[in-house]
């Protein structure tokens, strides 16, 4: 069995200890991204691939969305097979920006 490797360059990730604070209150002004940031915090790390999300843009919209939100500090990405999975970096972004996500994330 041969098995398949992605010719897609891996992500780049910015670590939420060089985002300044503009950066992340950008990166969650758009309601696509905070929509993803949302399901992402409800769902178990590493489950979500990139297609599994219910929001209205193409597919080059929501790689230009994760992008915003890797380059945030927010979300890290890595490839399983031809799948690109998620995960929100709550306690990174949590211990650079405490309280920032919490008010994200609540319903009111």
């Amino acid at each position: 069995m041969v098995e398949r490797v992605s010719h897609r360059a891996a992500p780049e990730h910015t670590h939420p200890d060089e985002v300044l604070v503009l950066t992340a209150l950008a990166a969650l002004s758009d309601p696509v991204r905070i929509a993803l940031v949302r399901e992402l915090a409800g769902s178990p790390v590493w489950t979500r691939s990139c297609g599994s999300f219910d929001v209205p843009v193409g597919k080059a919209a929501l790689s230009h969305h994760f992008s915003v939100l890797r380059g945030a500090g927010l979300v890290e990405q890595r490839d399983e097979g031809a799948r690109r999975v998620n995960r929100l970096r709550r306690e990174e972004f949590d211990a650079r920006f405490p309280g920032l996500l919490a008010l994200v994330l609540r319903e009111d």
